[in-house]
């Protein structure tokens, strides 16, 4: 009570929801965003990283087991799945063979061997194992009206 011995009435108004909570809304809605899609791109990142780890240890074990043929031909053994032509002009003789390294790469190697033990590597590379189609099948538009 007051003075005049009136009660004062107080009038409290709700807290206003305007533009600032408008904008702390969109705020966290977009950092929210943002976290989902780094979350995703580390994922993405980490699939990568394993794929990528995974084909070069396959890599690296084809390729131990092709030095392994090779040690065997230098010491005069010819190993299954190797294929030979006959004594060239020189007397070095063209070895070949071929390791698995996925489905979907193989590790050619081709090497000389002189029967004084020198040896030579002609190719030692992973090439795509398998034959490869053509794809004839895209019909392009030749610019004639319909």
């Amino acid at each position: 009570m007051d003075k005049a011995g009136m009660t004062r009435r107080v009038h409290f108004s709700p807290p206003a929801v305007g533009g600032v909570s408008l904008l702390v809304v969109f705020a966290v809605l977009c950092l929210t965003v943002f976290a989902l899609l780094s979350l995703t791109t580390v994922r993405a990142d980490v699939r990568l990283a394993d794929a990528s780890a995974q084909a070069v240890s396959d890599y690296y074990a084809a390729d131990c087991q092709a030095q392994e043929i090779l040690a065997r031909l230098r010491n005069g053994e010819t190993p299954e799945g190797v294929t030979w032509s006959s004594p060239m002009e020189g007397g070095e003789t063209e070895y070949s063979y071929t390791v698995p390294i996925s489905n979907t790469q193989e590790l050619q190697v081709e090497v000389l061997v002189w029967p004084d033990g020198r040896w030579s590597v002609q190719r030692w590379q992973a090439a795509a194992a398998g034959g490869w189609e053509i794809d004839e099948g895209l019909e392009v538009w030749d610019g004639t009206p319909f």
